[in-house]
């Protein structure tokens, strides 16, 4: 069993168009740093992080974290994300600010949800 849908083609190009298929690969996407919350039990919450460029090192940024911001947090290794950094409570502009300021992404480099407040 072979798969032959793996081309994109072009539904307007004219019938034996060297153009009509393309084999080129889709474009990836932009590096988003993605800063997200979670609702825990009550009023407790998760700030999640993702993302993060290769060259950082988690575990140091999780140690500037916890000690910055007065909280506890830990590193989870998901299968599709990679690792993520966990911070208790809600985090979101006090991480983006931190990230700026150190030079790890401009402002317009965070993915936040709907409801987020501005980030920077």
């Amino acid at each position: 069993m072979s798969v032959q849908n793996l081309t994109s083609r072009d539904p307007f190009a004219d019938v034996g168009d060297d153009q009509a298929i393309s084999t080129k690969a889709p474009t990836k996407a932009p590096d988003y740093v993605h800063i997200r919350i979670q609702q825990r039990n009550g009023r407790k919450t998760l700030t999640t992080l993702q993302g993060l460029p290769p060259e950082y090192d988690p575990k140091k940024l999780l140690k500037a974290f916890k000690k910055d911001f007065a909280c506890n947090g830990t590193l989870v290794q998901d299968e599709e994300l990679g690792q993520v950094i966990q911070l208790q409570g809600d985090q979101r502009t006090k991480v983006s600010i931190l990230l700026v300021d150190a030079g790890i992404r401009e402002c317009f480099g965070f993915k936040s949800g709907p409801l987020a407040p501005s980030l920077c």
